[in-house]
């Protein structure tokens, strides 16, 4: 978060009287974008207003939201198949992000569908699921031959099977490992998994200390990110489109593709060079299913050994353009490794395609920006980037990244600092909060994260977390990956891309101060509503004004909210405020009343 550095002087204001009309102007600008349609204002005998002596129109009370018609149980609003039929159809771009505008946004509670239940804890969670909680059969009864789930009584049950995994998930990434060492020794820490039906090898990756970014669409594979989330494995929804992927050049030690269907080499291998964007120096591409070893599969794949040949032929030859090296092919996977520099991209002749983006191609930016069909060449000053020069897990949790050098306001002393106050912050938490010791939290969010000091604290407890960067703050989203982390860039003022009650835990430190100006309190708490699961907690970390206005739209929610005073204790001008979701269910699919 920015600081101001003005005095009071330079803006025309007394010494002592600046502070004091800033924090009066503060709290009036809470009281407008918290949208007076919800609040009941007191009046005078006359029917003026009253005023409190800030000269505000105090907010008293939130009327209740009403809950949501039982239809929209799994509503994803910037990924609504609903108005699918408003965008373009190639590139399947209708299944990027396309958010409803605001007056189109719903203003009540989704409800869980009937006969929702707690979620089975991690780690039994792997393995099963209530069925209830994610009543869908789609990929039961679709994919049955390929073992990625079953439905048994109550439960749906995860083998760990699919389209490539015939003797299960683990021998597959047993065979991988093989062939890439630095799954083994530390060198492969985060990792990216496109299309990833049920998240299988992100679930496998787990107990080797890999943390993997699954990543697929909303399409007619029902709820397979749901499905991840459920049992308690990184998911988000997302496609390999038009727009690129929502996170920083240089982030993923590895990128996995196992039948995924991405056509790599149409549209001038922008899908390809996209990867290789998000792809770290060094970094592994690991390929499964079609074309790969298509001698012996081709039969299967519904088409001809000389189609899948040369389907193969040119995607190497794409990636020999993009400097990659073939570094090993057995069976049915392929690995290819991305340069370590830029030595190679300058040794190449210049009508080679595809050709180096120019320097005004922001290789970060990647909030609804297109791809470009361009290699975005290394930084040449960060030699600390690459798979094999960064420090090895663990160490590179605590290690102040090379990348600080870039962002403005950053150095290795504020990330030190930031790693230690977190440490602190998280122990105050831990007393207030019994659900950490209880074992009940599994899947985390830090909905505006600045290095994931808050992750990090949370490494030896037994969950994952999401960290969230804003488009609009400082972007230190890479410092996050160069940590060994995981996070996507998201604007508070959109819903975020994820199914309902797929999170345990929200902590949302300074993001009202930040970006209440932007973004309507209201509609970013509905939000926060609607992916928190039935009993989960918020952490809600920021100045006192706005946890009180926090406080009342909890209450109107549903929530049951207390308030704490932070580690350094009251006399900090910020504050805690802590609510659990309530649990609740629809009375019938016809409407959306409560029980």
């Amino acid at each position: 978060m920015k600081e101001n550095t003005k005095g009071p002087s330079q803006f025309g204001l007394g010494k002592n009287m600046g502070p004091m009309i800033l924090a009066m102007v503060a709290l009036c600008g809470v009281s407008f974008y918290l949208g007076g349609a919800y609040y009941a204002i007191p009046e005078n005998s006359d029917g003026s207003s009253v005023m409190d002596r800030s000269g505000c129109i105090p907010l008293q009370k939130v009327e209740a939201f009403p809950v949501c018609n039982i239809t929209t149980q799994d509503m994803t609003p910037c990924q609504d198949p609903k108005r699918w039929n408003r965008y373009k159809k190639q590139r399947l771009a209708f299944r990027e992000r396309h958010c409803p505008p605001r007056a189109e946004r719903l203003q009540c509670l989704i409800p869980p569908p009937p006969g929702y239940k707690t979620p089975i804890p991690w780690p039994k969670s792997k393995d099963e699921c209530w069925y209830k909680n994610v009543p869908y059969e789609w990929i039961n009864s679709v994919k049955a031959n390929q073992n990625w789930l079953k439905k048994t009584g109550e439960k749906f049950i995860f083998p760990g099977g699919g389209t490539m995994f015939p003797n299960g998930v683990t021998e597959y990434v047993d065979r991988m490992a093989e062939l890439i060492p630095g799954v083994k020794d530390g060198s492969v820490r985060t990792a990216l998994d496109t299309g990833c039906g049920v998240a299988s090898w992100g679930g496998d990756l787990l107990s080797r200390d890999i943390l993997t970014m699954s990543l697929a669409p909303r399409d007619n594979h029902e709820a397979q990110v749901q499905f991840a989330l459920e049992r308690g494995i990184p998911a988000m929804l997302g496609i390999i489109s038009t727009q690129r992927m929502p996170y920083p050049s240089n982030s993923f030690d590895m990128a996995h593709c196992s039948r995924c269907l991405i056509p790599w080499i149409e549209f001038g291998g922008v899908y390809l060079l996209e990867v290789d964007r998000v792809l770290r120096p060094g970094g592994f591409w690991v390929l499964s299913g079609p074309p790969v070893n298509y001698q012996e599969h081709w039969k299967g794949w519904e088409t001809t050994e000389e189609a899948e040949k040369t389907l193969l032929d040119k995607i190497e030859t794409l990636l020999g353009n993009m400097c990659y090296k073939k570094y090993a092919m057995k069976g049915d996977l392929a690995v290819w490794q991305k340069p370590m520099d830029n030595s190679c991209y300058e040794d190449r002749e210049d009508d080679v395609y595809p050709p180096l983006c120019d320097d005004a191609i922001e290789p970060d930016a990647s909030w609804y920006v297109p791809m470009r069909p361009c290699i975005v060449p290394q930084n040449a000053g960060m030699k600390a980037l690459a798979v094999g020069k960064t420090p090895k897990w663990p160490e590179r949790l605590s290690t102040a990244p090379e990348r600080l050098r870039t962002i403005h306001g950053s150095s290795t002393g504020k990330f030190n600092e930031d790693t230690k106050v977190w440490k602190e912050r998280v122990k105050h938490y831990k007393r207030i909060v019994p659900e950490f010791s209880k074992g009940v939290i599994r899947n985390v969010m830090d909905a505006y994260t600045v290095y994931g000091g808050f992750a990090a604290a949370l490494i030896d407890d037994p969950v994952w977390v999401m960290n969230v960067n804003s488009p609009y703050a400082p972007n230190t989203l890479g410092v996050v990956y160069d940590r060994g982390l995981i996070g996507t860039y998201n604007d508070w003022c959109e819903a975020f891309s994820t199914y309902p009650r797929t999170y345990d835990l929200l902590h949302v430190a300074g993001l009202f101060t930040a970006e209440g100006h932007r973004c309507e309190m209201k509609d970013v708490m509905l939000e926060f509503d609607r992916i928190l699961r039935p009993g989960a907690l918020t952490i809600f970390r920021d100045g006192h004004a706005y946890l009180e206005q926090a406080d009342l739209l909890g209450k109107a929610m549903r929530w049951e909210c207390t308030r704490f005073d932070t580690e350094v204790g009251p006399q900090d001008s910020d504050g805690l405020l802590i609510c659990r979701k309530s649990f609740w269910q629809a009375k019938s699919a016809s409407n959306g009343d409560e029980e």
